[in-house]
């Protein structure tokens, strides 16, 4: 399909001959003779690549017209027998590619709508992937009908409005902490700088301190050049601390130096470089408990805290999975070219069933690997993985024993959540009876349910409920 040039010309023969000489160059030409015959042209489906215009025309100025559709996708030359310095300045404030003096050379005019033409398109391309990314990661992306989900895209959408120095995303594992950073960074008004995303538990600390702050050449052994970090990478953006809790104490005091100096030292070099970045830092564990237990600067946390954000585990709005699972089913059988569609009730009393300690990750590698083995449109639940109602079932009078997966899906710290929430349900919340059951001591469970941020119903009964 043939790109639009539109051509705005009061004088006839003029105006005749470049539409000829376009349409002989592969263009499919509008034209128009006034500012009112160029403003229906452009309020109608032309969508012109390039405008072509006079300056001056009978009924106005094209200046005019330029300055109501500046925020249209199409590059404008002006055309221009007497013009004046005011008037280019002006066009160029407004946006015009170029400024040309009547007459103009065709084979000069022919290099300028060209490159006219080239701009028009990277502007496109730049704004429909914009929308598209947008789209992508809109507040709404984070799915679900429970309170809680509506919490967080309430949160979410409050979050894309402001100016963010720092912001702090707690979450367990697989909870959507990533998702959330890029639905912030795409939504804010930091979207078209980049996003440099990083694990700190990824790298040993040498190796973190020269990916964040960058090193000279001969900093340390290997170091053949100049390498800029992470901060340096992310200027204009913002840089994602995944899982920051993880990084050795002394990478968080020069962390602190940086947010708070809002400069970086590379690694052998003698000036600090300025940085402007935000900075999102996130951790599956809650960042005040490591505080108290001395693994992490209180300075640091009430800096990265200033603004946060807390996502909820599956396991808490289990009624989501309502939207979750058609969503996540559609996107694999888009990737797969399968047609999974039907989740029979059998399928469904198991998910809801399940407590999902991997959260929304696990969701997902359960459905993408049932999606690629099912047959036909239903979701067989041989492929589902998980473990049955006498493995999942909670602790109940009567029952002495409970089996958890040891398939990898679930780690250490999470198997032991599991069992603290069973005991204590079968106890009826009770901590000491919870205690006995697993043969602690009353202190050493307290300790362990405020490291796994679990709730045991007293903290209401202390309130009177409230």
């Amino acid at each position: 399909m043939r790109d639009t040039l539109l051509i705005i010309e009061d004088e006839e023969l003029l105006g005749g001959e470049l539409a000829r000489h376009f349409r002989d160059e592969r263009w499919r030409v509008e034209r128009a003779t006034s500012l009112a015959e160029a403003r229906e042209v452009l309020a109608g489906a032309a969508d012109p690549l390039v405008v072509l215009s006079d300056m001056n025309l009978g009924d106005g100025s094209a200046l005019d017209l330029l300055e109501e559709h500046r925020d249209q996708r199409s590059e404008w030359i002006l055309l221009t027998g007497f013009g004046t310095v005011p008037d280019s300045v002006r066009a160029l404030r407004l946006g015009a590619f170029d400024f040309l003096e009547k007459p103009c050379p065709l084979d000069r005019l022919d290099l300028v709508v060209a490159g006219a033409a080239r701009s028009a398109r990277a502007q496109r391309r730049l704004r429909d992937e914009t929308e598209r990314r947008n789209r992508t990661y809109s507040p709404d992306v984070f799915l679900g009908e429970s309170r809680q989900a509506g919490e967080v895209r309430a949160m979410l959408r409050r979050l894309v409005e402001l100016p963010i120095a720092t912001l702090l995303i707690e979450g367990e594992t697989g909870t959507g902490k990533g998702l959330a950073a890029r639905i912030l960074h795409y939504g804010g008004q930091r979207a078209d700088g980049p996003l440099v995303e990083v694990n700190c538990a990824a790298l040993p600390r040498e190796l973190m301190e020269s990916e964040l702050f960058g090193h000279e050449a001969g900093a340390f052994t290997g170091a053949r050049g100049r390498h800029r970090g992470l901060f340096e990478q992310a200027q204009g953006g913002t840089l994602f601390l995944d899982e920051v809790g993880e990084l050795d104490p002394a990478l968080q005091a020069k962390l602190l130096k940086a947010v708070e100096d809002r400069r970086v030292r590379r690694l052998g070099a003698e000036r600090e470089t300025d940085v402007d970045v935000q900075l999102f830092a996130a951790s599956n564990r809650p960042l005040s408990r490591l505080v108290r237990e001395g693994g992490f600067r209180e300075d640091l946390f009430h800096r990265l805290g200033v603004l946060q954000l807390e996502l909820p585990p599956l396991r808490v709005r289990i009624s989501d999975l309502e939207q979750l699972v058609p969503a996540l089913l559609a996107e694999f059988n888009a990737r797969s070219g399968a047609h999974v569609t039907v989740v029979p009730d059998p399928v469904w009393r198991r998910l809801q069933a399940y407590a999902w300690p991997g959260n929304v990750r696990e969701l997902r590698n359960v459905l993408e690997r049932s999606v690629l083995l099912s047959k036909g449109d239903t979701l067989d639940d041989r492929w589902l993985g998980l473990p049955g109602p006498s493995e999942t079932a909670p602790v109940g009078p009567g029952v002495d024993a409970i089996r958890v997966p040891i398939d990898g899906s679930l780690g250490l710290d999470e198997i032991e959540a599991m069992l603290i929430r069973q005991a204590l349900e079968h106890s009826a919340r009770n901590v000491s009876a919870a205690a006995r059951l697993l043969g602690v001591s009353r202190q050493t469970l307290r300790y362990r349910i405020e490291k796994h941020g679990i709730q045991t119903g007293e903290e209401e009964r202390a309130s009177g409920g409230d």
